[in-house]
């Protein structure tokens, strides 16, 4: 058989199953109307609406609290707590590892210097001396004690509030396999 013949029969085959289709239209369209005719919608009515009271606004009086007022309280305020605790940070000048977050310092060791205890850390492959009173960390850290294992600092943060709060940080010494 060739391609066109094959072609025309599978064609006229589709043509005649699609006609026995038509048959059973007639009586799904009965069934249909039946269902109609003998299902009965059960629909609950809907309550009358409640009757609205308005109350009277009594706070017309009291302090807005959106208030331009208001608003340049709040920020006098901010800005003393702010003042208060930060101004000394904010006027000295910023030392070398103040630039880097305290995850990426490594304590390494600590070596006695005039009777003073100084640690070495480890930032981006350089080796820094600091003592107690310097300042490292990105959150205005300062150096409060160095021990043999250990550099405890203080830290001023914002809390989740927006309120400027200090913590206590340290980073502790770091073996090394050798």
């Amino acid at each position: 058989m060739s391609v066109r013949l094959r072609a025309v029969s599978g064609a006229l085959i589709a043509v005649a199953l699609l006609g026995g289709c038509d048959g059973g239209q007639e009586e799904l369209q009965v069934w249909m109307d039946q269902q109609k005719r003998e299902v009965k919608p059960n629909v609950k009515p809907i309550e009358p609406p409640k009757k609205f009271d308005p109350q009277p606004y009594a706070a017309a009086e009291g302090v807005e609290p959106f208030s331009q007022q208001k608003l340049t309280v709040a920020l006098k305020q901010e800005a003393r707590q702010t003042n208060a605790m930060l101004a000394g940070e904010l006027n000295r000048r910023k030392e070398p590892l103040e630039a880097y977050p305290l995850d990426s310092m490594a304590m390494v060791g600590t070596v006695a210097r005039k009777g003073q205890q100084v640690a070495l850390l480890k930032v981006d492959a350089l080796l820094y001396q600091v003592k107690v009173g310097d300042h490292l960390g990105q959150n205005y850290g300062r150096i409060t004690k160095i021990t043999e294992t250990e550099v405890a600092l203080r830290e001023i943060v914002q809390d989740a509030a927006g309120e400027w709060i200090e913590r206590t940080s340290s980073l502790q010494l770091q073996e090394t396999a050798q």
